[in-house]
C-alpha cells in the first residue's frame, strides 16, 4: 500500500492510497490546517489501511478518513 499528497487546498488535501484518491477536510482533521506541505506530505503506509504522518505525530486509518462520522472522538476538537 503506498500513500501520496496529491493536493493542498486551503479546504484539505487529497491523498491517494493505493490508486483510489481521498480528501481531507481541515473541518473534519483540524490538526492538519495550519501545518506546512512539507509536514502534510510527509505521510508513510504503517499497516494495511494504517496512515502515519511521523513530523505531526498523527496517525488515521482509511476508514476514519472514508467515514469521519464514525469516529466523532478522533476527529472533533473540543
Amino acid at each position: 500500500m503506498d500513500a501520496e499528497i496529491t493536493n493542498i487546498s486551503p479546504n484539505g488535501f487529497w491523498i491517494l492510497i493505493d490508486q483510489n484518491e481521498h480528501f481531507v477536510p481541515f473541518d473534519d482533521f483540524p490538526w492538519f490546517a495550519d501545518k506546512t506541505i512539507r509536514q502534510i506530505s510527509n505521510v508513510s503506509v504503517v499497516g494495511f489501511g494504517h496512515l502515519y504522518w511521523e513530523d505531526l505525530d498523527i496517525d488515521l486509518t482509511v476508514d476514519m478518513i472514508e467515514h469521519p462520522d464514525r469516529y466523532p472522538l478522533a476527529v472533533k476538537t473540543a
